[in-house]
């Protein structure tokens, strides 16, 4: 079987490692940023503002599925050039909003821009262009957008120092412009078959039989649900943690220098995170390691909640960071491993819009629970919880062996 020198697949990794990069960095990440600036200015709750947040969870997960299939379908150059280009049109709205209203209906924009830009499809790309290198193609693409906090959370802050939130988020828009629209509308491409290869680049196909399950079949099985009740346990935490870290770091007494370095670090463990996970696949299945994950996020959590001094801030980081980069790859590596390439939109899609129903609670109720508590603890105590749950509950999902 003969391989090309050259494979295009590897074009299209790269340019989406920047564009999620980018779009995280912007989209997600840098939201945390900007709580505490715009209820200073507008006079907004952290209830108020978290709430904006989850409605463009839920929203980015509620039509994840009709994405996915129009991915498995149509490919997703047309999708995700278009959904850059409004992503950059939110972002600069977003930074004339005085009224709570204008927010949330901003927010649920993004939520949908979220949807067609990120993780979900980009991994539906990457396997549909990829079959035996397909864990590397997506530990290419997550290791170069797990610098999205590194980069993103610090740049914030600084724009919002010497700038204003305002401002800030007009300086992002343009970033958002450059870094991804040009990438996703003249290089992606609908798959390999279209420039006459097959996946990785071989000329004839692949003797090897890669399972294939429809959505149906996927939905019937039990793994389908154990992987969906474990993955929505993980991100809740995740999806708390980030919508709140900056605030609540703050609120524990550390500066803004240090809690911009410490949340800037949680992206460089998520790379170490990546790392750790993907070579140890040809030696643990991937429901262990995803056990071993959800563990983590358990342990940097209580690490703030037991270790003194500045040294909690930094476990916190250095665990938390890590559970959150090999997460990313477990979902979509299982996904794959279990139910196929050839629904795998649809597949994902699904699970995420399952996902979704829950997670919106994350920031949310976050939010009201400090906004009662005066404090985090108890938000932290339940996503404790969580993570250890979730770290049960993988273990229950029957995996295909590891064959490769």
């Amino acid at each position: 079987m003969k391989q090309s020198r050259y494979y295009y697949g590897w074009a299209i990794t790269w340019a989406l490692a920047v564009t999620q990069t980018v779009g995280f960095g912007i989209l997600f990440y840098a939201f945390s940023v900007f709580i505490k600036p715009m209820e200073a200015d507008l006079g907004w709750t952290r209830a108020q503002t978290s709430g904006a947040y989850s409605l463009a969870l839920l929203l980015s997960g509620l039509i994840a599925l009709p994405i996915g299939r129009w991915v498995d379908r149509h490919g997703a150059r047309l999708l995700m050039t278009l959904g850059s280009s409004l992503g950059v049109l939110l972002v600069f709205a977003w930074s004339f909003v005085t009224d709570i209203r204008f927010f949330y209906l901003i927010q649920a924009g993004i939520g949908v821009v979220m949807a067609a830009t990120f993780y979900e499809v980009a991994f539906t790309v990457v396997a549909v262009w990829f079959k035996r290198n397909r864990k590397t193609a997506m530990l290419v693409v997550t290791l170069v957008a797990g610098l999205a906090s590194t980069i993103f959370i610090p740049l914030s802050t600084f724009l919002v120092e010497i700038l204003s939130w305002r401002e800030a988020l007009r300086v992002l828009a343009v970033i958002l412009a450059i870094g991804t629209i040009p990438l996703h509308a003249f290089v992606l491409r609908r798959n390999p078959q279209a420039m006459g290869l097959e996946p990785d680049g071989f000329k004839k196909a692949d003797d090897k039989a890669e399972i294939s399950l429809s959505v149906k079949e996927a939905l019937r099985s039990s793994s389908f649900w154990w992987l969906a009740f474990a993955f929505t346990l993980d991100r809740i935490t995740i999806i708390a943690v980030a919508a709140h870290s900056v605030p609540m770091l703050l609120e524990k007494g550390y500066s803004p220098a240090t809690v911009a370095a410490a949340t800037g670090a949680i992206g460089i463990m998520q790379l170490a995170g990546r790392l750790f996970f993907t070579p140890n696949t040809a030696r643990f299945s991937l429901t262990t390691l995803s056990s071993v994950t959800f563990a983590f996020h358990s342990l940097g959590i209580l690490s703030l909640l037991f270790v003194p001094g500045v040294a909690s801030i930094w476990l916190f980081a250095s665990f938390h960071g890590m559970a959150n980069g090999a997460s990313t790859l477990a979902r979509a590596a299982i996904i794959a491993d279990t139910f196929g390439s050839a629904n795998y939109g649809s597949i994902s899609g699904s699970m995420a819009t399952l996902i979704a129903l829950f997670q919106t609670i994350a920031p949310l109720g976050a939010g009201a629970l400090h906004d009662v508590a005066g404090n985090y603890n108890l938000v932290l105590w339940i996503l404790v919880a969580c993570s250890g749950l979730a770290a049960i509950a993988v273990l229950q999902a029957r995996a295909k062996p590891q064959s490769e």
